[in-house]
């Protein structure tokens, strides 16, 4: 290998890595609730943020300290006002102009404040004179913010129920409660104009406990299922995540609000319950968490926003031992207080090259975590991993979701991407099988996606495969040239 080839092989690889990395923490942020007596310092947690891929954390009120001890990290910090100062928000601009400059002007712009909430669930609270005065808070809010010139910095919103949604099955007929039809036309008029997000509480352990069959909890786990298929649509949804999102797609585009962006301000999955709470166990919490941050990282999207990961805020930093109600409301924990341990690994930590894979149902065939390639001084044979000639859609379609939720780049073969041609299902399905076999240092056993897939010797692009073309986009040549130097050359 010349010199000048291995240079311009290593600036590439550093360059794409280095991307990756940008985008693999641009849109993952944590909750950090405080309805406990055991939570650390909040300089340690500052510390224990940054060594982390976490980008934002949400605050559900304004805690100075915590405020201040992320100043001058870069983290973003969305804050939150009580639900119990909206009246006065609303009545009184004064009031309004006096909570901005002590919880926002005061910080800015060492402390990255970028969304305020204005309450929490408000418009599903069942407190009719609450709900009349929740729009009139946000735009005494935002004047206050204008008036101290951070109106373009800093967004206001609100956090919104799922069971707002009047229905969300199947995700292209998701609508609103018209019970809430206007009020909430006037809060998404104010997000359209103001630029700012319409947030959300999707989570699918809620649904799974509401239908805890062993299909449903592949479904929401982000693991190997046959999908749900929306008849209007045509798409085969093969996660609960995506459906609930793109429900609430569907229903702010109904009410003619289409540009109006969605965050997720809350989604989780309780790695510890009561007897009687299905589902709530340590392993199906490190599946939910581990292949949603894969998903988001993937950048493959929503079936109805394709592209783009929504901004995700996980639920939650740590456990909050005061909460009332069942164990599990006391076990959504990404670290532990006590020691700032990992509860699970789900490869957050910055010294983590990706996500760990957690584990699948026994019965279900899957493929191996990408491990590290162990030195060696032999080159391997150059391999590929392909679909097997008589896969069915369904196995196709299982297999493009598996490959794109865990680790690799699938933004490609979305609309406008460089691999977007041939728009089939077989190309696209067979760009993210390989990539996913070529990244995980060609282990054999990323190359079985539940028996859909196999190995073969000879470039796919010399075939006359049914799948062929699906390797003559740039991308994927970049990433094989990386690749079979990696394999190769043992970087």
């Amino acid at each position: 290998m010349s010199a000048l080839h291995f240079t311009v092989t290593f600036l590439l690889l550093t360059l794409l890595l280095e991307v990756n990395k940008a985008k693999s923490q641009s849109f993952i942020g944590v909750n950090y609730g405080q309805v406990a007596d055991n939570l650390p310092s909040p300089a340690a947690t500052a510390k224990l943020l940054q060594s982390t891929s976490i980008q934002k954390v949400r605050l559900y009120g304004t805690d100075a300290a915590m405020i201040k001890a992320l100043a001058n990290t870069g983290i973003g910090i969305v804050i939150g006002t009580a639900n119990g100062d909206i009246p006065a928000l609303a009545s009184d601009p004064n009031f309004a102009k006096n909570w901005v400059d002590t919880n926002v002007v005061a910080y800015y712009p060492a402390s990255k404040i970028i969304l305020i909430n204005v309450g929490n669930e408000v418009i599903m609270s069942g407190d009719n004179n609450l709900i009349s005065q929740l729009l009139p808070a946000m735009q005494n809010v935002k004047n206050a913010l204008d008036a101290a010139s951070l109106g373009d910095k800093v967004k206001v919103s609100t956090v919104h129920s799922m069971t707002l949604l009047k229905q969300s099955e199947p995700p292209s007929s998701g609508s609103f409660d018209p019970a809430y039809g206007d009020m909430l036309k006037g809060v998404l008029a104010f997000n359209n104009a103001t630029g700012s997000p319409f947030a959300i509480n999707p989570y699918p352990f809620f649904a799974y406990r509401s239908d805890p069959r062993p299909e449903t909890l592949a479904f929401c786990l982000f693991q190997p299922n046959s999908g749900r298929l929306d008849g209007n649509t045509k798409i085969n949804y093969m996660n609960m995540f995506d459906a609930q999102v793109d429900a609430v797609r569907s229903a702010l585009d109904a009410m003619g609000f289409k540009n109006v962006e969605i965050v997720v301000a809350e989604t989780g999955w309780p790695y510890k319950g009561d007897s009687d709470e299905v589902g709530a166990s340590i392993e199906n919490a490190k599946a939910y968490n581990g292949n949603l941050i894969a998903h988001l990282r993937s950048m493959v999207g929503t079936p109805l926003m394709p592209g783009k990961s929504v901004d995700t805020y996980l639920f939650a930093l740590y456990d909050e031992n005061l909460k009332p109600g069942p164990t599990s409301e006391r076990s959504f924990g990404l670290y532990q207080s006590a020691d700032l341990t990992m509860t699970y690994d789900v490869g957050l930590s910055k010294s983590s090259s990706q996500a760990q894979t957690p584990a699948s149902p026994a019965t279900e065939k899957t493929p191996a975590t990408p491990s590290a390639v162990a030195p060696s001084p032999e080159p391997k044979k150059a391999s590929w991993c392909v679909p097997k000639k008589d896969v069915t859609d369904t196995e196709l379609q299982a297999s493009l979701d598996y490959a794109c939720a865990h680790g690799i780049d699938c933004s490609p073969i979305q609309p406008g991407g460089s691999c977007f041609e041939p728009n089939t299902l077989s190309a696209h399905a067979a760009y993210a099988m390989n990539l996913y076999y070529q990244s995980s240092g060609r282990d054999p056993s990323s190359c079985d996606f539940s028996q859909a897939a196999m190995l073969s010797s000879s470039n796919p692009s010399t075939n006359f495969l049914k799948w062929t073309s699906a390797f003559y986009c740039m991308n994927t040549i970049v990433n094989l040239i990386l690749y079979e130097y990696l394999a190769l050359y043992r970087l």
